[in-house]
C-alpha cells in the first residue's frame, strides 16, 4: 500500500490520475442533483432564522437546577397561550426561550412564571426584545455583504488570471458551496444566524482560496502547453487539479479538525451559541467548498475554454498525433 507522499508524487507526475475532468458529466450531474435536492428543501422543511432576522422576545433563564424544556414552554403558555415558543439549554444550568414578540406587561408576568417555575431570584431571568424592523437591516446587510462579495470576487479573479472564464466558474463554485451549505443547515433545522451568516462568508473565502490554489495550477500547467507538448487541454486541467489534491485533502482536514473541536466545546460543553453557530457554518462549508473546486469549478473551466477553436485545433493535432503513433507502433 502507498504511503501518502508517494501517493502525492505520483499524483504530481502523473502516474496516477483522478479524471476529475474526464468523468466531469458525472460530477455535473451529482452536482445538480445536490444543488436542486438542497434549493427544494426549503419548501418542505423551512430554514430556521434566529430571532435576529425574525424579530421576537428572549428570556434567559439562569442557575436552574433542572434545564427541563417543557417547564419554560408551560410558563409561556401560562401568560399567552398559544404563543410559539423555541426553548434551548445553554450549558448544564440556564435555558434560553425565544417566542413571538410581547408586549411590556407580558414580558414581565413571562419573566415571573419562568422565575416561578424554575425556583430561581428574578434576577436570574433577562429579557431582551428585537423588533422586525431590526431583522429586516440584518437580512439586508447579509445580502448586501454577500453581493459586494461575489461582485470583487469576480472582479479580482478577471483581472488576476486575465480570463473572466476563471472568474465564471470559480463562482459558480462559490454559489454551488453556499446553496448545499443552506440546504444541510434547512435538513437537519440548524438556525441560521447573524454569526452563522459570518461563517457562511468566512466559507466563501476559504473556498476561494482553495480555488484561486487550484486555477494557479492549472494556468501553469496550460501556459507550458506549446506546439510540442502531448496533453490536451483537458489534460492538462485534470493533471493540475491531481497536483493540487493532496494539498487540498490536507488543507481542508487541518481546517475541519480545530472547527470539529470548537464545535463540539462550544455546542456540548460551554453551550456557547455564537461560537455554535460560526464554527458549524464552517465545519459543514470547509467540506462542501473542497469538493465544490475539485468536482465542479476546474471541469467547469475546462469545459468552458475546450470550446475555445485555437484549443480545439491544438487538441486535434494532439489526438491525430497519438493515432498515428498508435498506427505506426
Amino acid at each position: 500500500m502507498r504511503s501518502m507522499n508517494e501517493l502525492g508524487n505520483d499524483l504530481y507526475t502523473g502516474k496516477t490520475s483522478f479524471p476529475f475532468v474526464g468523468r466531469r458529466r458525472l460530477w455535473f450531474i451529482i452536482a445538480a442533483v445536490l444543488v436542486i435536492g438542497a434549493a427544494l428543501v426549503p419548501v418542505f422543511r423551512p430554514v430556521q432564522f434566529s430571532i435576529e432576522f425574525t424579530g421576537g422576545s428572549q428570556f434567559t433563564v439562569n442557575d436552574v437546577a433542572s434545564p427541563d424544556q417543557t417547564l419554560a414552554t408551560e410558563a409561556v403558555q401560562s401568560v399567552v397561550p398559544g404563543a410559539a415558543t423555541k426553548v434551548t439549554t445553554i450549558g448544564d444550568d440556564a435555558v434560553r426561550v425565544q417566542t413571538d414578540q410581547m408586549t411590556d406587561p407580558d414580558t414581565r408576568a413571562v419573566t415571573a412564571a419562568l422565575a416561578e417555575i424554575y425556583g430561581v431570584d428574578l434576577d436570574s431571568v433577562s429579557s431582551s426584545f428585537i423588533g422586525p424592523s431590526w431583522g429586516q437591516d440584518v437580512t439586508r446587510q447579509s445580502l448586501w455583504g454577500l453581493a459586494i462579495f461575489l461582485a470583487l470576487t469576480f472582479m479580482i479573479l478577471a483581472i488576476y488570471f486575465r480570463t473572466w472564464k476563471m472568474s465564471v466558474a470559480a463562482i459558480i463554485g462559490l454559489v454551488d458551496v453556499l446553496v448545499i451549505t443552506v440546504g444541510v443547515y434547512a435538513v437537519f433545522g440548524f438556525e441560521i444566524s447573524p454569526a452563522a451568516v459570518i461563517g457562511f462568508l468566512t466559507i466563501l473565502s476559504y473556498s476561494l482560496y482553495d480555488t484561486t490554489v487550484v486555477f494557479d495550477k492549472i494556468r501553469e500547467n496550460t501556459h507550458e502547453d506549446g506546439e510540442k507538448s502531448g496533453r490536451t487541454f483537458g489534460e492538462s486541467v485534470n493533471l493540475a487539479v491531481n497536483q493540487t489534491l493532496i494539498r487540498s485533502i490536507n488543507t481542508t482536514v487541518v481546517a475541519a479538525l480545530p472547527t470539529g473541536a470548537i464545535l463540539f466545546i462550544g455546542a456540548l460543553w460551554l453551550g456557547a451559541q455564537t461560537l455554535t453557530d460560526i464554527s458549524l457554518s464552517i465545519f459543514v462549508g470547509t467540506i462542501v467548498a473542497a469538493y465544490s473546486t475539485l468536482f465542479v469549478a476546474a471541469p467547469l473551466f475546462s469545459l468552458m475554454r475546450e470550446n475555445e477553436a485555437d484549443i480545439q485545433a491544438r487538441d486535434a493535432r494532439i489526438l491525430a498525433a497519438r493515432e498515428k503513433a498508435l498506427a505506426t507502433a
